[in-house]
């Protein structure tokens, strides 16, 4: 008898104090707004995770304010909207530190942190969690964004991805080639720690980058962290099929979801991977309660609790759509999918990856509340239903889990739904050992598979089986 395909879960957050819970914090249980500074926060949510076998965090991150809306930024900073927001590199040390297992996606954009530095910060954080590290690559999408770094305007959002594919060479060279294996030696009869003829500089000078190195960190254990990747654009699935391991694709019904998933894994065997060393994961929504009545009565306190300016920000940023320029009369016009230059998935899922072509009112009407059809609403048996045919239907191999009341739903979720999943089969009962790499795919390896682009710049590295 077949094994039956188990998902990974994410917990999908931010070191700020909303996420996409636009107008959550005033909700009496909400603790995120006053503990998204707080280290005891962090701590307690890692072993609440761990608790729900949770496979990582995945930490999203933005470099600006959301401005686009009303062409202002205080719509986002009224209500919090991914604002104040910290740093979230600084808090895995302290979550990996009460935990086995939990594992750590982190945000960084290819466009404004140079590689030399990045690389080491990763391979440090790889270090402290003993290879429990993925880095999610973004190219950045707020304008706001690009003046914090000295910018005038957005760079073309194709031309960041060819900084970005740029940006990846340069890094496998820092993790993969700058450092042999052991080059640690540790000799201390003849003195002597590291043997220098097994270090390199890598002379890398392209179009956007010109590092000399060698790397400063010895090979953290996997070497490369796991490489998250998200978009739905053209060049993002291009970007994403050449070098992500786990893909983030969402859509507004599982067919959609699906044909990205088939799009990305076609794409990756062109580039000659295979595409069982890729996870796609999505979105998951749902507010559970005990009994179905509970949870109905949670989606209407949810939903006048929302903040629709907030959203609108956020849907703003993303796209580069100002809603509020749509006069009345434009408001049954057809709302039709231009490319900007901000990123592309917000803009496409109101319109090209709708279920149905949208007018103007409808889709603003959609950022105005919570969007029924895009959350799983019931009791446990109802929301494990829903999951599992999102699951099936779709084809991803998990899902990032939203929460809007932290941590209240995500406690509701690993008390009532967790355990139904893991009856069915359809969620892990105990972790694997190893790296987050060896826990996420069967080739078992703490290194890069070596059908990727990275691993060719490997220099006599062998990987633990």
């Amino acid at each position: 008898m077949a094994t039956k395909k188990q998902m990974m879960l994410n917990a999908f957050d931010m070191t700020s104090s909303m996420h996409n819970s636009h107008g959550f914090w005033k909700h009496p249980d909400s603790k995120r707004h006053r503990g998204y500074k707080d280290l005891e926060y962090w701590i307690q949510y890692a072993k609440l995770l761990e608790k729900g076998k949770f496979d990582a965090v995945f930490f999203a991150d933005v470099l600006g304010v959301y401005d686009t809306f009303r062409q202002s930024k205080e719509p986002s900073i009224h209500d919090g909207m991914q604002f104040p927001l910290n740093d979230g590199a600084l808090v895995i040390p302290a979550m990996a530190a009460v935990t086995k297992h939990l594992s750590f996606a982190f945000t960084v954009s290819t466009t404004y942190e140079p590689p030399f530095g990045n690389a080491r910060r990763f391979s440090t954080l790889d270090h402290l969690t003993n290879g429990r590290i993925a880095w999610n690559v973004v190219t950045s999408y707020l304008p706001n964004a690009a003046r914090n770094f000295g910018l005038e305007g957005l760079i073309k959002h194709d031309q960041r991805y060819e900084i970005a594919d740029e940006y990846m060479d340069v890094t496998y060279k820092l993790w993969e080639s700058s450092w042999e294996e052991n080059a640690v030696i540790e000799d201390s009869k003849a003195g002597i720690l590291l043997d220098s003829s097994k270090i390199h500089e890598i002379n890398h000078k392209g179009a956007f980058f010109s590092v000399e190195g060698p790397h400063l960190s010895e090979p953290s254990p996997q070497r490369t962290p796991v490489i998250y990747q998200a978009g739905v654009s053209e060049k993002g699935r291009a970007f994403a099929a050449k070098h992500a391991e786990c893909i983030f694709v969402g859509g507004p019904t599982p067919e959609r979801i699906r044909y990205y998933v088939d799009d990305i894994k076609s794409k990756a065997m062109e580039y000659g991977r295979n595409p069982e060393h890729i996870k796609v994961i999505s979105f998951l929504n749902i507010i559970v309660g005990k009994t179905t009545e509970e949870a109905e009565e949670k989606f209407v306190e949810y939903n006048r609790l929302w903040s629709a300016d907030a959203a609108k920000a956020q849907f703003g940023g993303a796209s580069g759509y100002d809603v509020a320029e749509y006069t009345e009369e434009q408001q049954d016009d057809d709302f039709t999918f231009k490319e900007t230059d901000h990123g592309h998935y917000k803009a496409a899922s109101l319109t090209k990856d709708a279920e149905k072509q949208l007018k103007v009112r409808e889709a603003i009407a959609r950022l105005e509340k919570l969007d029924r059809g895009q959350y799983i609403v019931g009791n446990p048996e109802q929301v494990a239903d829903g999951i599992q045919k999102q699951f099936e239907q779709s084809g991803v191999d998990g899902f990032n889990v939203n929460h809007l009341v932290t941590p209240g739903d995500l406690e509701d979720f690993i008390e009532l739904v967790v355990p139904i999943l893991q009856e069915r089969g359809l969620y892990k009962k105990e972790y694997r050992d190893g790296t987050l790499r060896e826990k996420l795919f069967d080739h078992r390896s703490c290194l890069l598979p070596d059908d990727h682009p990275g691993s060719r710049y490997r220099k006599s590295v062998s990987a633990k089986v």
